[in-house]
């Protein structure tokens, strides 16, 4: 039965050893994608219980983590796998690492479209592996509102290189706000397959898709790709430390499994084992069908306000994540020097596009109690509008 839930809350995180509130006392912080909701009530009852029991011993990862995996993608997103297939480990990042140790040998390229998160290009180059951009190409909607396609041709001429071996794809990407469509991963697998390159899916944003838009795994199109899930965003227990490595290929399952053990990350904590189980419930899907309408809510306020204050910044479709993009070029400064000056001037932060991979763009987290984000871009608007 539905429950109300009140995302108007607001929760206090500074002094609380937050990243994203505790790097900077002065600021209003609109930068890395954590939510400042309380995680679902069933989570948090859940961690209660393990936490009144008092031990907190090494972790054995049992058949009720594994069953709640398996039903939940199975149920939601037709997306079947066997537990055979499943590495359990901290986070996606250490997942992508350990991947890309495991299938590309060093100085072995890894295609990625640009604008992407930011961890891709560390992951990439800590294995000694080269970043290989086959960027974007941005689709203007209209004046105020623009989107972006694959480039299908780049992608093509990239994945023939012998040594370009793996690529790595955002889906639904971050931060272009992109649901890859059925078709368009459909065309990623053909040509990927067609050359020998792998693909490595981060899916961690997969719940949080906006009205109208589906996801679709990228493993259910291509049983050799790897792919790689986390409820962290969706259900804001990032701090938990809890991501799944999919791998239906036992060679490659296998090579994977011994990276992620070379890499030492093979470990988990008990309360990320116990925050899965809870998240993937019939409780947590209420909480996350709610947590979707807000989000979808303070999305449409942020593209009213900017439509309304500042007209020449398009912002790019949010058809999933809570990260709207949005082009600044008309501000006549760079991406670094406006994050910089909303820092100093508006008390407001912001992600530069260029750590993404583009600049002339700016990344905002909008997954925050509405007033938080009404306060936030009237500074901004305070310093910007003249």
């Amino acid at each position: 039965m539905a429950q109300d839930y009140n995302f108007d809350k607001i929760v206090l995180r500074r002094g609380t050893g937050s990243y994203k509130w505790d790097s900077r006392h002065d600021v209003i912080p609109l930068w890395v994608a954590d939510m400042d909701f309380q995680t679902a009530p069933c989570i948090i009852e859940a961690l209660r219980r393990r936490v009144d029991h008092g031990v907190f011993g090494y972790t054995y990862v049992d058949d009720d983590y594994y069953d709640a995996l398996i039903d939940w993608f199975s149920s939601r997103h037709l997306y079947m796998f066997d537990r055979r297939d499943v590495i359990y480990v901290p986070g996606v990042v250490p997942a992508i690492s350990a991947i890309i140790k495991a299938l590309a040998p060093a100085g072995s390229g890894v295609i990625v479209q640009t604008p992407v998160y930011n961890c891709f290009f560390s992951s990439i180059r800590n294995n000694g592996c080269r970043v290989v951009d086959n960027a974007l190409l941005r689709r203007d909607i209209s004046a105020s509102e623009f989107t972006y396609d694959m480039d299908f041709e780049g992608l093509e001429r990239l994945a023939a290189d012998p040594s370009n071996v793996l690529m790595l794809l955002c889906n639904p990407h971050n931060p272009a706000g992109r649901v890859w469509t059925r078709e368009e991963l459909t065309r990623v697998r053909d040509i990927c397959k067609r050359n020998g390159v792998t693909v490595i899916s981060d899916e961690i944003h997969n719940e949080l898709t906006m009205p109208g838009y589906r996801y679709t795994p990228y493993g259910t199109l291509d049983p050799d790709a790897v792919v790689c899930l986390s409820p962290s965003k969706a259900f804001n227990t990032a701090g938990l430390q809890i991501a799944n490595i999919i791998s239906a290929d036992a060679d490659k399952r296998a090579r994977i499994d011994r990276a992620v053990n070379i890499n030492e990350v093979c470990d988990v904590n008990p309360f990320g084992v116990v925050a899965l189980r809870a998240a993937y419930s019939s409780e947590g899907s209420d909480w996350l069908e709610a947590l979707r309408d807000y989000l979808h809510a303070n999305y449409v306020f942020f593209r009213e306000y900017l439509l309304n204050h500042l007209p020449q910044c398009p912002v790019a479709t949010l058809e999933a994540t809570y990260l709207p993009w949005v082009d600044i070029s008309a501000l006549g400064s760079s991406a670094d020097e406006l994050e910089k000056r909303l820092l100093d001037e508006a008390r407001v932060w912001v992600n530069s596009g260029v750590m993404y991979g583009t600049d002339g763009y700016v990344r905002f987290n909008i997954a925050c109690p509405r007033n938080t984000l009404e306060e936030a871009l009237e500074r901004i608007c305070n310093v910007l509008v003249k």
